[in-house]
């Protein structure tokens, strides 16, 4: 079957197996931050954005995507990158295998809100496996963020 998906703002047609799961198709394309990790939607490592909206790829159809629009952590590059550093600051990139689904659904996140408490925090970043951190790095970077741009007049994610 051939489907059109826009990847990372570009209008991809490819002809797929009915059975091609999104993660498959994402990272034929090149897009190697979408990590397989448990193959049962449980890690998050595998994490895109389908219409804004984290999904796991892994779970998904590459059909059910067609004619929407996904974004991999390649498509957020330069979104990504102050984010990213205070992260990394906090220590909590350890060995950074999880790195790509906690920046995707941490994006998501201050997407939507802004100014999330620590709670709505921990509540949006629950389906992310990490078994180097503990989580309360990735916690500390993602407030660290926020309070600095609230401090420095930035806009969160601007």
């Amino acid at each position: 079957m051939e489907i059109t998906i826009t990847l990372n703002g570009k209008t991809i047609t490819r002809s797929i197996l009915p059975d091609t799961l999104l993660i498959d198709f994402v990272r034929s394309e090149h897009c190697l931050s979408v990590k397989r990790g448990c193959d049962t939607s449980n890690c998050g490592l595998c994490t895109v954005l389908l219409d804004n909206k984290p999904v796991l790829s892994c779970s998904v159809l590459a059909a059910r995507a067609a004619g929407h629009e996904v974004t991999t952590l390649e498509g957020l590059q330069e979104k990504a990158r102050p984010l990213a550093e205070f992260i990394a600051d906090q220590g909590a990139e350890q060995c950074g295998f999880c790195n790509p689904g906690f920046m995707m659904n941490t994006i998501a996140l201050l997407e939507e809100n802004k100014d999330p408490s620590d709670d709505e925090i921990r509540a949006f970043l629950s389906g992310n496996l990490c078994r180097c951190s503990g989580y309360e790095g990735q916690l500390r970077g993602i407030r660290n963020y926020i309070n600095y741009c609230k401090e420095n007049g930035k806009e969160v994610l601007g």
